[in-house]
Formats: C-alpha cells, structure tokens, sequence
C-alpha cells in the first residue's frame, strides 16, 4: 500500500516537501489520544527479546532512528509511535542557520538512496534545548542528540561553538554524539584530524559533565566512511583514549562509487546515504570493533534496510543500529517489519541474547547470513 502511495503521490513530489508534509502527519497521529494508540499497537509491538542495555541506558531494542530526520526535536514521540527505539535528533548547531539554499535534497529510487547537502538547517541549540526541557512525552524512548558545527563559524572556533551546544543540551539529553563528519559544511571534516578532534571531544566532555546536574551523559563521535583505514584507526585509539562512550559508523559519503551516474540526482553535490553506503560502512565497523572490542559502543549505520542488514552489523560489532534513508522507500511499517525479522534471526541463532550475539563475527562464531 506504501509503495503504492509513494509512487502516487510522494515521488512526484519535491523530496523536502514530501519530508515535511509526512512529518507533519507523524506528529499530528502522536497528539490524538485513541489514534496514537492504535497506532503505537499496530507499528510498534515490542519483543521483550531484543531489550537492549547500551551506554548505560536501557531500550526497546536496538533499532533507532538516525539523525537528520528531526532536526528540531520537534516530533519525538511521533517517530516513537512508529517504534524506532531511540531517536536521534539534530544535527543541532550552536546558532539558528537556514542551511544550503534549496533544492538540496534528492531522490535516487533504483539505487534505494538519497543525496542530501542541507547544511545542518535548524533552529539552533537554545530553541532545541527548550523544547526538550518543556517535553512531557508520551511513550518512552531514548533521546540522542547530535550537534554540529554553525557553518559561520570558523574552524578555528568550532570548539567553543559545539561546547555552547552541549551545555545547552547535556541537561536533555540521553547521549550526546560530536558531529565532524558532514560533507556539506565547510571545513567540518576537518575536525576529523586528531589534532583537531582531540581538544574538540576534550572541550564538549568537560561541558556536558558541568552542566548535566551530575548525570554523566554519555558522549559518541560519528565519522565518515570516507576515512582512510589508518584515520578510522586513530579515531578509535583517540576515542578509547579520552574515555568515549562510542562511535557511530557512519555518517553519508562523498563518494559515488559502483553508483554510475543514471540519474541526474547522482551526480549531485552532497552527502549519499542509503543502500550504495552499506558495505563501506560495514567495513568501517568491522575495523573499529577489531580496534576498540567491547571497550566502546558502537552504532552501526548506512545502508541499513532489512532485519538482515541490522543483523550483520550486530555480529560485527554493533550494539545499535540506525536508518534513515529506507524510511522514505519503506514507510511507516519498517521499523515493524525490521524489529520483525531481528527477533526471527536471533530465534534462529545460537544466541540467547542480542549482547550475546554482539561481534560475534570476530569470535568466529557468528552464523552466515546474507543481507537483502
């Protein structure tokens, strides 16, 4: 019936427009009583077997949805009734910025991806900050948020600019995750470098701890997939140095390789998420995990479409998952059908637990699955 729908009517519509008109349409199902809860029964039915313990907050599950959907916290209890068991929102910069002048968000349908150079459009951390300080929720959920760089803001800086951001929301927030991977901000991946990042990571730790009423927030760096191998590596070295919580991997690509260039929408400026992201990102992971073991939490993302795909990134390492971009191809029921087939597979593995199935592929004992 989505599918359907989506061809009716989404994919003949600008794709940002779309974005907001099905936002607004989540949101509104969270504010009615009887709707809310026919809804939350039939999208979000839990399975006690995938409850999940990571950076010391309990969860639903593992499945959360990764940041860039709800840039302004703005739909938090909506996005729950759909049944993702964390919600990522933001990115969140220290100022309120329009981000790049549109169209700046595209559609790639036979490739199931999307290019985005948006810029990190929001309202800021203050308007952020306030909205989850005035929050009453209605179903319960974790709450990350990611913060970034204000695009005017020079790199010189950007510490004191993020370090304004998690003093603003540390008190809100569950976790804490450093932006320095976006492709659409000038300069940002930059901050990559641990020369930058190391002070950078330093700075915002030391601002969530003084600010967060004594609850130790736990803080996330996320990276792009198109980091050399040896820079992943000093990433996770500097990561488990500082003393982290974890790293999320990974953030979209610049690159467009195997994509071809069948659509004018591929050759687009911008960060590509979406199904073309899945091995490098898988990659990615599997380096880490090998770096840091189970001294860090680690949240895999990119091109994640199917309880399958979720799956291959636990066994290699992930304690979370997230998606986003098969959200749009995939619609309301996803994140059922995806939590679905997780607890199917992990019935059907020698597993008791998801935690006992955590990196299982470095023990090598993970059983084989094929991603669909």
């Amino acid at each position: 019936m989505y599918q359907l729908l989506f061809r009716l009517l989404f994919a003949r519509m600008d794709p940002e427009r779309a974005h907001r008109a099905a936002f607004a349409w989540i949101r509104l199902a969270a504010r009615v009583p009887v709707l809310r809860t026919f809804a939350a029964a039939v999208l979000a039915p839990r399975h006690r077997e995938l409850r999940t313990e990571a950076l010391g907050l309990r969860m639903h599950g593992p499945f959360g949805l990764a940041a860039g959907f709800d840039k302004n916290a703005a739909g938090i209890d909506g996005l729950a009734l759909l049944g993702f068991d964390h919600v990522e929102v933001g990115t969140v910069t220290g100022e309120p910025q329009p981000g790049n002048p549109p169209k700046r968000l595209f559609r790639l349908p036979r490739e199931r991806a999307l290019v985005n150079r948006m810029g990190f459009n929001n309202e800021g951390s203050a308007a952020v900050a306030a909205r989850l300080g005035a929050r009453r929720s209605v179903f319960r959920t974790t709450v990350g948020v990611n913060i970034g760089k204000t695009k005017a803001v020079p790199e010189a800086e950007a510490t004191a600019d993020y370090v304004v951001s998690a003093e603003r929301l540390a008190p809100y927030a569950d976790y804490l995750v450093v932006n320095v991977s976006s492709p659409n901000t000038p300069g940002l991946r930059n901050l990559q470098a641990t020369a930058a990042l190391r002070p950078l990571l330093r700075a915002v730790r030391e601002a969530a701890d003084r600010t967060s009423r004594g609850r130790r927030v736990p803080l996330l760096v996320k990276i792009a997939p198109d980091l050399a191998d040896e820079d992943v590596d000093a990433v996770a070295d500097l990561a488990v140095e500082l003393g982290l919580d974890g790293i999320i991997a990974t953030n979209t690509t610049v690159a467009r390789d195997g994509l071809g260039l069948r659509s004018q929408s591929a050759a687009e400026a911008g960060g590509l998420s979406g199904a073309p992201l899945k091995e490098r990102s898988l990659e990615v992971l599997r380096r880490l995990h090998g770096r840091v073991g189970d001294r860090l939490t680690l949240v895999g993302v990119g091109g994640i479409e199917t309880a399958e795909d979720a799956w291959r990134r636990i066994l290699a390492g992930a304690t979370l998952v997230q998606g986003y971009s098969a959200f749009v191809y995939r619609g309301p029921l996803w994140s059922r059908a995806l939590h679905d087939g997780l607890a199917r597979l992990l019935r059907e593995s020698p597993y008791a637990t998801l935690a006992e199935a955590v990196g299982a592929e470095a023990r090598g004992d993970a059983p084989r699955t094929e991603s669909a």
